[in-house]
């Protein structure tokens, strides 16, 4: 099994290779979409903010950003959020509405499948 190595964030190394794996073994091609896009350089990582998020998602729904999410806007739905990373700002904005701020690789667990996931970018 060829092992994705970022020396400069393990922790990105590790989720790719996690990512791979869960497409595979659960035949859900919303994984290997996100790996490749962690793949690309960091500076094309996905930044989107919380009123973009507002916008888009339906109460209840879980939205995931392959990169950080960011605190500009307001938020008015309760909403499960799982990001790389979310400024402070966004995370108090998400819990202020009633929303959870998860990790991608405590998606995966939650929901091997990826089955009603909206992505962001």
């Amino acid at each position: 099994m060829k092992r994705a190595v970022n020396k400069t964030n393990p922790r990105l190394g590790n989720l790719i290779t996690m990512l791979k794996e869960a497409s595979r073994i659960n035949e859900a091609n919303i994984w290997r979409e996100i790996a490749k896009r962690l793949e690309s350089p960091g500076r094309n990582f996905a930044e989107v903010n919380v009123s973009k998020i507002n916008r888009y998602a339906h109460p209840g729904e879980t939205i995931l950003v392959p990169g950080k999410v960011l605190g500009s806007g307001v938020l008015t739905q309760s909403v499960v959020v799982a990001a790389l990373n979310f400024s402070d700002a966004a995370s108090s904005k998400i819990e202020q509405a009633n929303g959870r701020c998860i990790s991608i690789e405590d998606l995966v667990r939650d929901n091997p499948n990826g089955s009603r996931v909206r992505i962001l970018r």
